[in-house]
């Protein structure tokens, strides 16, 4: 039997195997030869004049993001909103650690990154490691990294302060690279920044994303300069966007976003048009409808176009059909078009059609073709709304909002929310179905929010996962950030709910709470000559004394990288509490000691992992029967101890 590491992947060690793999004679008891593999790699390494982006500590932060660690994640119940049947989850703890817990439980499977991280203003505080060289408790301890109660302290990265950006990017780049990896290949990541780490973060996400991935940088005008500038005073942030493969994303997302005030177009379009009749015509409707469209301060320029109706009640817009091209186009795009009733050739554009002849007549057929009155004008192309429902993602975003009324509505204390529905109009145009949505710079929980609103509107079922360090704020009712997040959850959820009505009645507004904490096993450094008798006794478990069944269950989980959310039951067999989960992706017994027809009734059941304590087996022996047990009954079971 196999015993579980509990350690996350030490990717450094993966991508030494990787080049092995490749060029084995480089990798010499466990370290590349750079200089080999340069040789062998011949023109296609960079010289020593080749453009890079460095900072003082890139090298630290790099291995960082491929440094193993002896974590977990504890499961909260009791903190929890509805455990047994949601399949989102909120984790407290410092979001790279916890990136690293979830490498192999989510590796690909996440559709959406969406982030605010720190903006770097001189003002903020954030947690950063400048010495990567130490272990985490020596780190801890030389920077006081935990206050007198546990709780992590801030640093603040003022400006005065020589690696001011460095500290920064240093911050940034190993969750990023981490990010990247748990991105399914078709999944994208949005990050919101401002002026201050624009230019660093744009670089550090074309390293760590390949400068092909980009996706482009949506400008988001909030329309309220800053009163405090020295110079240009900005009124603009930036959501900066990246895929894990371009070409993946653009084959399965089409980069569009439904136009936001199409539904209320068309239903005032139906309202006027229902005017039509005898005392009330078609040209008279159009004025009306034309009238109240240019009158929306709120529609963009393509949705105000739309402002005719035609004889059948549809909205549409008229566009132009001539070729686009500077060079002429072929003869077949040059073939008069006849008007309906004159009968007589319309005036072609000067380098011909749009679309070749057989294209022209079946626009013809359908009649999307727009004649005037008389052959002396040029046709146009009758664009329907109802079948352009959709627009392409703009590079601008004008909105100058907060979302400071709907917290207080809800009365949750935070002081600059990522707005949700800017957050919502992303999500739904990136994601469906039931892709997963990954915020781990949290806050208040403003994503989480989002998903379930647009959950509750479209019908789909995203999940989300939020994760936040549980940073302490000043506030008696909720005394860190992670209490804010989840109470808003709560809260938001429960209205969403009740104002959607029956539609939503199958709507997760629930989360799984999960803590960051040290392994649940106990870590022992003797050598051979301390042991003792009574040292033995008190060794006779591995595993730290303060968990429960639960703990373990999750800790199982992560070591054999399955997902975090899905159902799992508990029940007695011989006595013995036995826990399934996923309907037997894995069962678990963690009793001290286990019946041998407890084990058999387990393996009957061949699920596809089984683990058990150590210490429930008196002898060598025993284990050895367990896995015979198994190699008989379920001899596909993976079958582990810990």
């Amino acid at each position: 039997m196999k015993k579980p590491k509990f350690e996350t992947p030490n990717l450094t060690a993966e991508n030494v195997a990787k080049i092995a793999e490749l060029f084995p004679g480089v990798v010499t008891e466990g370290k590349v030869n750079i200089d080999l593999l340069r040789s062998m790699l011949g023109e296609e390494v960079f010289g020593d004049e080749a453009y890079e982006f460095t900072w003082v500590g890139k090298r630290a932060a790099i291995a960082e993001a491929g440094r193993p660690i002896r974590k977990t994640l504890r499961p909260c119940v009791e903190e929890s909103k509805d455990w047994d049947t949601t399949e989102n989850l909120y984790i407290e703890g410092d979001n790279l650690d916890v990136l690293k817990l979830l490498q192999e439980s989510y590796l690909g499977k996440i559709k959406m990154c969406y982030i605010d991280p720190p903006y770097n203003t001189g003002k903020d505080s954030f947690l950063y490691r400048d010495k990567f060289t130490m272990d985490a408790d020596e780190y801890d301890e030389a920077v006081e990294m935990y206050d007198e109660e546990g709780m992590k302290n801030f640093r603040e990265n003022v400006k005065t302060n020589p690696r001011y950006h460095s500290d920064w990017c240093t911050s940034i780049y190993p969750v990023l690279v981490l990010a990247r990896n748990i991105l399914s290949d078709d999944g994208i990541i949005l990050i919101n920044m401002d002026e201050n780490e624009i230019i660093n973060l744009q670089k550090l996400c074309a390293e760590v994303f390949g400068e092909s991935n980009d996706l482009g940088t949506i400008i988001w005008d909030k329309r309220n300069p800053k009163g405090d500038a020295k110079g240009i005073s900005y009124q603009h942030e930036y959501i900066v966007a990246y895929a894990k493969n371009k070409l993946s994303f653009v084959e399965k997302c089409k980069m569009q976003r439904p136009k936001k005030n199409a539904a209320a177009i068309i239903a005032k379009a139906n309202q006027v048009f229902k005017k039509v009749g005898a005392k009330y015509t078609l040209e008279e409707a159009n004025r009306e409808f034309a009238s109240w469209v240019s009158a929306q301060d709120d529609f963009s320029g393509g949705e105000k176009a739309y402002n005719r109706i035609d004889q059948n009640g549809d909205v549409y817009r008229p566009v132009s059909m001539a070729w686009p091209n500077k060079k002429k186009a072929p003869d077949d795009y040059f073939i008069p078009l006849i008007h309906p009733i004159t009968k007589k050739p319309c005036p072609l554009p000067e380098r011909g059609w749009r679309n070749p002849s057989a294209t022209m007549n079946e626009l013809l057929r359908e009649g999307l073709i727009l004649f005037g009155k008389d052959e002396t004008t040029q046709p146009n192309r009758k664009y329907l709304l109802k079948e352009n429902m959709y627009e392409n993602i703009p590079s601008l975003l004008y909105y100058g909002g907060s979302d400071t009324d709907l917290l207080a509505e809800l009365e949750i204390p935070f002081d600059t929310p990522k707005v949700v529905s800017i957050v919502k109009e992303h999500i739904q145009s990136f994601t469906a179905d039931s892709d997963i949505v990954l915020d781990f710079y949290s806050g208040s929980a403003t994503t989480a929010h989002a998903v379930m609103q647009l959950n509750a509107e479209d019908g789909n079922k995203r999940k989300f996962i939020m994760v936040q360090l549980p940073e302490a704020v000043d506030n008696v009712d909720f005394p860190t950030i992670c209490e804010i997040g989840k109470e808003r959850i709560r809260r938001a959820g429960d209205k969403i709910k009740e104002e959607a009505g029956l539609t939503a009645q199958n709507l997760d507004i629930g989360f799984r709470v999960l803590k960051l904490d040290d392994t649940n096993m106990n870590d022992v450094y003797y050598a051979a000559g301390d042991y003792t008798q009574d040292l033995i006794l008190q060794m006779e478990s591995n595993i730290k004394p303060d968990r429960t069944d639960m703990d373990l269950l999750y800790g199982c989980l992560l070591d054999w990288g399955l997902p975090l959310s899905m159902p799992h039951t508990h029940e007695k067999i011989d006595g013995f509490t036995i826990h399934t989960y996923n309907d037997g992706d894995l069962i678990a017994c963690f009793e001290e000691r286990i019946s041998e027809k407890a084990i058999r009734e387990i393996a009957n059941r061949k699920p596809l992992r089984a683990v058990f304590r150590d210490s429930s087996f008196n002898s060598s022996p025993e284990k050895i029967n367990v896995f015979e047990i198994f190699k008989l009954l379920a001899p596909n079971t993976n079958v582990r101890v810990i």
